[in-house]
């Protein structure tokens, strides 16, 4: 059996909104309708709680062209100035 969906008027939810945020967040209700003279005028939903993964959440987005080699240095061979003791230019 599903969680209870839960329907308070206005003025019901102005007196009682932070506990019925307390049981949407502790999922011990589904929903909540928020009704104006009998007619539903909003509806709460609690968040998803599971994150989507990270791994491979841009895959395929890039495309790599004209044969590039993304393994080669980026850099000459030439020395970096940390390793001729200059820190600032």
């Amino acid at each position: 059996m599903g969680l209870p969906v839960v329907t308070v008027s206005v003025t019901e939810f102005k007196a009682k909104c932070l506990s019925l945020f307390d049981d949407l967040e502790d999922r011990r209700v589904a929903k909540i309708v928020v009704t104006r003279h009998g007619r539903p005028v909003a509806e709460l939903n609690p968040p998803d709680r599971e994150l989507p993964p990270l791994f491979g959440a841009h895959s395929g987005s890039v495309e790599v062209v004209g044969g590039y080699d993304l393994t080669r240095p980026t850099f000459d061979d030439d020395a970096f100035d940390a390793e001729s003791g200059i820190l600032h230019r």
